[in-house]
């Protein structure tokens, strides 16, 4: 089942927590609401900014238990079955499926590292056990394997892949990915994860986006993805410049790193937006506090997100 076809805007949804490092279902249930009556096109839970490294099997239980409820089929749920290795992704994915999510996300293995015969075989033998539209999820700062572009191409013309989220950084390799794509008959939905230069990534001929941002600013990544179906390159290029100015909210910080910067900056600043009841992090991650918050506070209200 490699023939849904994703388009346009798909956020990857941050999950927010209660001090006691619940999941906050009230708070999650504003989030989503908020971006698809936004417009989004599609949601995907436990990635990368969805905690899905921090969630025991319950947690990410729960996480997509409650997406699907709350989505209640108006807009596709992607759900990501990340693990070290295929066995433990295929429990991952049968869970997903038995939960109701319309496709599956997957990075190539990691942990025990091998060459891209064990990676290819690792997305076959997904394909093969599972049900759903199968995402492959390119992130190699993450999982340390880089998926060539030809390889990818190949497992969408042969069916095995539905699409891809690209989030390497490798606008070279997307850009050859989208072209090479395009020539063996668009088999692949190909997704940007590299939420700065969407615009350049529509320009190359990818299918839509799935910016982190979108989740404190969904509006602005529907209006581009618009404008770019419509041919409209001025707008398309304003609207993320537009989002760039409100994506400092990752620099303006200091003291802190990695996730604790990024998806932090996210929590904070949807915690300041009233969306969430607080910016809670998953353990060992500490919430962002003080001059940060203030600092990101700035940013939303120089970018007019926010009252001063």
């Amino acid at each position: 089942m490699a023939d849904l076809k994703i388009t346009g805007v798909v956020p990857p949804v941050v999950v927010p927590d209660t001090p006691d490092h619940e999941l906050d279902v009230p708070s999650f249930e504003r989030l989503i609401d908020r971006m698809i009556d936004a417009g989004v096109d599609g949601l995907f839970f436990l990635g990368s900014s969805g905690e899905v490294v921090f969630s025991t099997d319950a947690r990410r239980r729960q996480i997509i238990s409650e997406a699907v409820r709350i989505v209640d089929h108006r807009v596709p749920v992607l759900a990501g079955i990340i693990d070290t290795e295929t066995e433990r992704v295929i429990e991952h994915g049968k869970v997903a499926q038995e939960l109701g999510a319309d496709a599956l996300v997957a990075t190539a293995p990691f942990y025990a590292l091998g060459g891209m015969a064990e990676v290819e075989e690792h997305f076959r033998i997904l394909h093969e056990e599972l049900d759903l539209p199968l995402f492959a999820y390119d992130i190699p700062v993450c999982v340390h394997t880089k998926l060539p572009w030809p390889l990818l191409v190949k497992l969408g013309k042969e069916g095995v892949l539905a699409g891809v989220k690209d989030s390497s950084g490798d606008d070279i390799s997307f850009r050859y990915l989208c072209q090479e794509n395009e020539k063996a008959g668009h088999p692949l939905s190909l997704l940007t994860g590299h939420e700065i230069v969407v615009d350049g990534a529509y320009l190359s001929g990818a299918d839509g986006s799935v910016p982190g941002l979108a989740n404190v600013e969904p509006e602005g990544y529907v209006r581009m993805w618009k404008a770019a179906q419509a041919g409209d390159w001025a707008t398309v290029k304003a609207e993320q410049d537009r989002l760039n100015e409100i994506s400092h909210i990752f620099d303006v910080t200091s003291g802190v790193q990695g996730y604790a910067g990024g998806v932090g900056a996210f929590k904070t600043a949807l915690w300041l937006l009233g969306v969430f009841d607080s910016n809670t992090m998953p353990r060992p991650v500490k919430a962002l506090e003080g001059d940060n918050v203030e600092a990101i506070k700035k940013v939303l209200v120089d970018t007019g997100l926010l009252e001063g």
